[in-house]
């Protein structure tokens, strides 16, 4: 029996601690409503403004289909520039610059190969790509492991400088090699300097685009499958969590995979020259910015949509302003949105 003196205690019930709720829990969810809205107004005032242009130059159907088919082409390669972006940062958390550099590598290699193995015929022409972007691969680990792999205890900042005075490097030599002149890269169709032409409703097409467009969503389709069924590409996925560096220095080399294979099936459409990596890389590490650096699929989205607007815009202006529109679309997105548009929850943010 309890004393009177003695006080009474009292249970109380168990208190749950309340998670995020009310206001707090809100503004992350507000923040991308609103960056979602902005850029959803800011697309449809720039649509707009691509209309009013086109109608004073007298567009019709037509020619916005034949500009959005050329975006399509440029975009394609810009993909695979950007998912080597995407692949180096997910794994080893730096922006590789360099990447430009194995974008100009592969097709200045594969032409130097395919003269030395003659200079005709389509054996020696496919002979000649693989061989360059097997080199390109090799360069690219290389390039990893004496320069990068030596200063992986050191800031992000330190060797994302680092891939700046690789691409510099790389440039300069090729400079040396190859000289400030344009090469040219036969037609994949015709094996020769002149590509046949392919008109549909009006719309005009080179031969060579198909084999841009094919190549490109081929080699991302061996990608998601190296990534999603081998136990090599799984871990590569797995260090964006926990970072080892034997799988970084394998991630340059796929990264310059994409980048000369993304240059050697643009090169007969173009004339490739020592400093072509240059306006690729950026533009690519731009789309890949856009997909929000870490996701595949957006940075293949960002790549077809940075493609198709750089057209149009060119289409209705003046072709010099391309790059400046480009790099205006970084600003936006790193001020408005820099997670990206396609940024999911399972993708490894940093």
């Amino acid at each position: 029996m309890r004393s009177v003196a003695e006080p009474a205690t009292t249970e109380l019930p168990a208190r749950t601690v309340p998670g995020p709720r009310g206001p707090a829990a809100r503004a992350p969810a507000a923040r991308r409503l609103s960056s979602r809205g902005v850029l959803g107004t800011a697309s449809a005032v720039l649509l707009l403004v691509f209309w009013a242009l086109g109608r004073r130059l007298g567009y019709g159907l037509s020619e916005y289909l034949q500009l959005l088919v050329d975006g399509t082409v440029t975009g394609s390669v810009y993909a695979l520039v950007a998912v080597g972006f995407v692949v180096v940062y997910r794994v080893t958390g730096v922006i590789n610059f360099a990447q430009g550099a194995f974008v100009m590598l592969g097709p200045m290699l594969a032409i130097t190969f395919f003269r030395t193995l003659g200079g005709s015929g389509g054996l020696a022409l496919a002979a000649a790509a693989a061989a360059a972007v097997l080199a390109t691969a090799l360069v690219a680990t290389a390039v990893h492991r004496l320069t990068l792999h030596p200063a992986r205890a050191a800031s992000a900042l330190t060797r994302i400088i680092i891939t700046v005075g690789v691409y510099i490097s790389i440039q300069g030599m090729g400079l040396i090699v190859w000289g400030p002149r344009p090469y040219a890269l036969p037609a994949f169709t015709t094996l020769q300097m002149a590509d046949r032409l392919v008109t549909v409703g009006g719309i005009a097409v080179q031969a060579q685009t198909f084999w841009i467009w094919g190549t490109a969503a081929f080699t991302l389709a061996l990608l998601a499958l190296f990534f999603e069924r081998t136990v090599v590409g799984k871990a590569m996925r797995a260090c964006a969590v926990n970072r080892v560096d034997r799988m970084a220095t394998l991630a340059f080399g796929l990264a310059a995979v994409l980048g000369a294979v993304g240059g050697i099936v643009l090169s007969p459409a173009t004339r490739p020259t020592y400093d072509m990596g240059l306006e690729l890389g950026l533009k690519g590490f731009v789309a890949a910015i856009m997909g929000g650096l870490v996701s595949f699929p957006g940075a293949v989205v960002g790549a077809l949509v940075l493609g198709v607007l750089e057209s149009l815009w060119a289409g209705i202006t003046l072709s010099g302003f391309k790059d400046i529109f480009a790099f205006v679309m970084l600003i936006i997105f790193l001020l408005v949105r820099p997670q990206g548009f396609l940024a999911g929850k399972g993708e490894v943010g940093h």
